[in-house]
């Protein structure tokens, strides 16, 4: 987690929410590497978790991810817990709890929805409170 809250300190240059995240293999060594950058690149799917599922998959030459874990510091949205569902993601771990657009437990469950073909496992809440920090300190800057 500690490797996803330093990209997400990357959007700090474009004004981004501060949302990051990794892609690691089944030895740990991170493959793929994303930060928000929706304001950067006026690109609405420019979000951390499927620009880190881009990059892995460009490292891995394949867009099959099994046995990779995606590490984020806010719980996925909808879009991207389809790209992770997509990507045949196992696991996901995320910090920050999104009680407005959360697809991973609070809002809506789609990682773990059995009517779906494919599901992950979440472990959520893994350094929260730095996580929502983050946001916290970005959203009171904006006010």
């Amino acid at each position: 987690m500690g490797l996803a809250l330093e990209q997400a300190a990357l959007t700090r240059a474009s004004c981004d929410v501060p949302v990051g995240a990794v892609v690691v293999d089944a030895s740990g060594v991170v493959i793929g590497a994303g930060f928000n950058e929706r304001e950067k690149t006026h690109d609405p799917t420019a979000h951390a978790e499927v620009l880190a599922l881009r990059a892995a998959a460009r490292t891995t030459g394949d867009w099959h991810l099994v046995g990779c874990t995606l590490v984020v510091t806010l719980e996925p949205c909808p879009m991207c817990a389809g790209a992770i569902l997509a990507a045949r993601i196992p696991r996901v771990v995320f910090g920050a709890w999104d009680e407005k657009a959360g697809a991973a437990g609070s809002v809506y469950d789609i990682l773990r929805d059995r009517r779906l073909p494919h599901r992950a496992e979440v472990f959520a809440g893994v350094l929260a409170a730095e996580c929502a920090a983050l946001l916290d300190d970005f959203f009171a800057s904006r006010r």
